[in-house]
């Protein structure tokens, strides 16, 4: 095995476990106990912490998928 395989292998599982937990924190549809009785919620802002969570999220898929396609061109020639 190669030096590199092994270094964006790391990143790949890194990146992966990190999509899975940032996934895990976003807030369902539909939470909460004003939703239980069929009440309205008042969504006007996400606020700083979902915003930053969007993003956080989004750059852990981007380094996901960047490093699977690595992967799969230096894979067959280790």
């Amino acid at each position: 095995m190669s030096v590199l395989l092994i270094i964006v292998a790391i990143i790949w599982a890194i990146s992966a476990l990190s999509l899975i937990a940032l996934v895990l924190m976003h807030s369902g549809k539909g939470t909460g106990l004003s939703e239980a009785f069929g009440g309205l919620q008042s969504n006007i802002g996400t606020g700083i912490i979902e915003k930053n969570l969007n993003r956080m999220t989004l750059i852990a898929a981007s380094v996901f998928i960047a490093t699977l396609i690595i992967l799969m061109f230096i894979w067959p020639y280790s």
